[in-house]
């Protein structure tokens, strides 16, 4: 019986499964007492523990601490907080409160913090939020949004009066109750809010944890650094294991950027058992490994490498694993998976079955044509990575451009449909009707099915079809990111008409690795070598290669490449213009800027608050200040 296949007895398997986030903190506590919990690390400070009992009393104070602040059940509540500890109470006592929390990312580039305050506008905004909790460092960087009069207030976290009466401030919570609203990443358009309810949770979160995991909440322990201001690691490793009373310990993702060492000490020190992260993650991880460390770390237990959020490449996974063998890490832990915000999180697993990772390796040229068929020896050939069967309750289908629906090994838009799909998204009629269709989440991708297994090859959007063949991006930006002296995960490749061209061209974006702009003979050979492996490899003619600064890639908040705008910029000519993310001169006037503009900001708010509303009328609207 292989792992995902077999039961697990669990202290939590006979207990009806909460039907909503209140009801799963209040069981966790109630079953469990202080019994496990989640841990929040920081190299510099002691541990810091709640045990699921003194989880549910700090949410609860922050529930209460929130309705004195004027928030009622239903009202959004937009979040900017980048401690662990702050923001999981903080948004886990506005849940128990009927509050909707619009979680968005901190300000990590300080050369872009121009475009990161219109994204936080945007957000705030479209999700009609009624207040914006920030941290103490957030606030002077987001201040200025009150004067778009979209939001009523800011918070301060560190402010929150956790001695607040909790009296009436647990409202009935349903199903049906919308959660909070995860907005996407925005890799191929604006960021959209994906209305989450507590229904879609509940049921991901089984599907996570038994039919995916198959957790078992005495034996295992979680590990992450994923940033809870996205699915992957707010449902994933706050949400889902608290519904099923698994134990997390969750460090800084700054600690991981900074020495990625520290994901797999913490593995070895707190005896964890399931972790995941993207594909850049576990190469930067072994690459960054020294070998004094591997042989120091005990990683036999980790039973579960989940592998998402990106395209997966095997060889990455491969040569991760083979890294870290002396420390005990079996392969049969390799997890890839497949999932999306629409979904809630988690649409498939598949599981290294006898520690061999599921590929198929298919005829690239039929491949090129729509049909994934099994290559023949001799003949060129591509691997897509399974990322196996649907949770429990969900099916995954595949339809062509028409809509009809496709069958084993045809390429075509992946669909899902399930008690996981969410409603739609938040205050977007459009949009909604055009992604969710009778009853099916059409999910952008392009995919097939084989063996009852999914199959993940990119974007439908960012598709390259040169002389009517289609090529996925991936595959070409995976052989350019080996080309010595280009920056490992930033190439982007998309096609392009030029005007005296009779079809499209492809184009290749890439930073180049050094510090330093290379002189221009060391530019030409680079992209010399750039053509050269992208026709040896691809077996496609690059039109043209630009390489620009590091840090000058346009990319979404997750880290995942923006084709689409970078090509718009490749068209417009401007290209590595965008600040990049190191703290270099302009960085450092853009942030000076907008300190000044947030400070005049809560200082105007400020004083109007203290007016008279008729007088304060006069000024626009009012807005009250923390």
């Amino acid at each position: 019986m292989s792992n995902a296949e077999s039961a697990t007895s669990s202290a939590s398997g006979a207990r009806p499964w909460p039907r909503t986030v209140a009801d799963a903190l209040r069981e966790a506590a109630r079953v469990r007492g202080d019994n496990g919990g989640f841990s929040f690390l920081d190299p510099r400070e002691p541990d810091k523990t709640y045990g699921w009992a003194s989880l549910l009393d700090a949410c609860r104070a922050r529930t209460a601490a929130l309705y004195s602040e004027g928030l009622r059940k239903g009202d959004r509540l937009a979040m900017v907080v980048p401690g662990a500890e702050d923001f999981v109470l903080s948004f886990l006592g506005a849940v128990l409160g009927g509050i909707v929390p619009v979680p968005m990312y901190p300000p990590v580039a300080l050369g872009k913090v121009e475009s990161y305050v219109k994204n936080v506008e945007h957000i705030v905004a479209s999700s009609g939020a009624k207040a914006l909790l920030v941290s103490k460092q957030v606030r002077p960087i987001v201040g200025s949004v009150l004067e778009t009069g979209a939001v009523e207030k800011l918070i301060l976290v560190e402010s929150l009066n956790l001695a607040a009466s909790r009296e009436g401030s647990e409202p009935a919570v349903t199903a049906d109750d919308l959660c909070f609203l995860q907005y996407t990443s925005g890799s191929t358009s604006a960021p959209k809010g994906v209305m989450v309810s507590h229904g879609n949770l509940s049921a991901n979160c089984l599907g996570i944890m038994r039919s995916g995991l198959n957790a078992n909440p005495d034996t295992d322990r979680g590990v992450s650094w994923l940033p809870l201001y996205h699915d992957m690691g707010l449902i994933g490793f706050v949400l889902a294991p608290l519904f099923d009373t698994v134990s997390v310990s969750f460090l800084p993702t700054m600690e991981f950027v900074k020495k990625p060492s520290y994901w797999l000490e913490t593995l070895h020190r707190h005896k964890g058992t399931i972790t995941f992260a993207p594909n850049f993650a576990y190469a930067l991880a072994a690459r960054r490994a020294k070998d004094s460390e591997i042989a120091s770390w005990d990683l036999s237990r980790v039973r579960v490498l989940g592998c998402g959020a990106e395209p997966i490449q095997p060889a990455t996974l491969r040569s991760f694993v083979e890294r870290l063998k002396p420390s005990g890490l079996k392969g049969e832990a390799l997890l890839p998976c497949y999932g999306m915000a629409e979904a809630t999180l988690a649409i498939s697993f598949a599981y290294a079955e006898g520690g061999v990772l599921g590929v198929d390796r298919v005829d690239v040229a039929r491949f090129r044509e729509g049909e994934a068929a099994s290559a023949v020896e001799g003949q060129p050939s591509v691997e897509v990575v399974s990322c196996g069967r649907p949770l429990a309750a969900h099916e995954v289908a595949v339809f062509d451009d028409a809509g009809n629906q496709l069958g084993e090994r045809q390429v075509g838009e992946l669909a899902i449909r399930g008690p996981s799909i969410c409603a739609g998204y938040y205050q977007r009629e459009e949009a909604t009707r055009a992604a969710f269709r009778d009853g099916w989440l059409f999910s952008g991708d392009k995919g097939y099915l084989a063996n009852g297994e999914v199959y993940v090859c990119g974007r439908v959007k960012d598709m390259i079809i040169i002389h009517g063949r289609n090529y996925y991006p991936q595959d070409i930006e995976w052989v350019v990111n080996e080309v010595d002296g280009v920056r490992p995960g930033s190439a982007v490749a998309f096609a392009c008409q030029p005007g005296d061209a009779p079809s499209e061209q492809l184009a290749i974006v890439a930073e180049w690795k050094a510090k330093e702009p290379p002189a221009e003979a060391a530019l030409a050979a680079l992209k010399a070598a750039i053509v050269d492996v992208v026709q040896r490899e691809i077996g496609l003619a690059a039109w043209q290669v630009v390489l620009i600064p590091p840090g000058t890639v346009p990319k979404t908040s997750s880290g995942k490449l923006q084709r689409r705008r970078t090509k718009q910029q490749f068209e417009d000519g401007t290209l590595g213009q965008e600040a990049p993310t190191t703290e270099s001169l302009q960085a450092k006037v853009a942030v000076t800027k907008q300190v000044a503009r947030s400070y005049v900001s809560l200082a105007k708010n400020e004083v109007l608050s203290r007016l008279p509303d008729p007088i304060r009328g006069l000024f626009g609207r009012g807005k009250k200040a923390d």
